[in-house]
């Protein structure tokens, strides 16, 4: 996300999500696990998309409420572009949890009592408003059980729209 925008979620996060699960700052998932096997091919296919392609557009549309968390929801039919391109790239590789396609989102709160995530859903339900939000890029992390390792971030930086878009 952008540094603005990361930051507001990042503080939404730290606020609202269990400390002891807190190991990441706030991101938009696209893949939950590519083989560590193939890290050579995923970096290079992340860094020449985000060479081609130009930020995509995308607005957050309405808050989730995950039964023991909550989110907000991303709208971005140009990212989720990208993330079908790069899941036919890596067909074979996926594993079922990323071959279905994705809601994309922002996680505040997870693995909270029920009545936790209501109370958060009704607080950011009060005081929403659909608004855009600026994706500048990828970053990829290994999972060490708890804590990641960053294995590298990608700026958009081209002027093409995903195919398919």
């Amino acid at each position: 996300m952008g540094k603005a925008d990361q930051a507001w979620a990042n503080r939404l996060r730290e606020r609202h999500f269990p400390p002891k699960r807190n190991f990441l700052d706030a991101h938009i998932t696209l893949f939950h696990h590519l083989p560590p096997r193939h890290l050579a091919e995923i970096k290079a296919r992340l860094k020449n998309m985000a060479a081609e392609f130009a930020p995509p557009d995308a607005r957050l549309t309405e808050i989730m409420h995950l039964g023991k968390g909550v989110a907000f929801h991303i709208h971005s039919p140009e990212l989720l572009a990208m993330r079908q391109e790069l899941a036919e790239a890596f067909g074979g590789l996926l594993v079922p949890q990323d071959l279905a396609r994705p809601k994309l989102h922002i996680t505040v709160q997870n693995k909270v009592e029920p009545r936790e995530a209501d109370a958060l859903f009704a607080e950011l339900s009060a005081e929403f408003a659909p608004r855009s939000i600026v994706i500048c890029g990828f970053s990829a992390f290994h999972y060490r059980g708890g804590p990641w390792e960053a294995i590298g971030s990608w700026k958009f930086r081209g002027q093409s729209r995903p195919r398919g878009y």
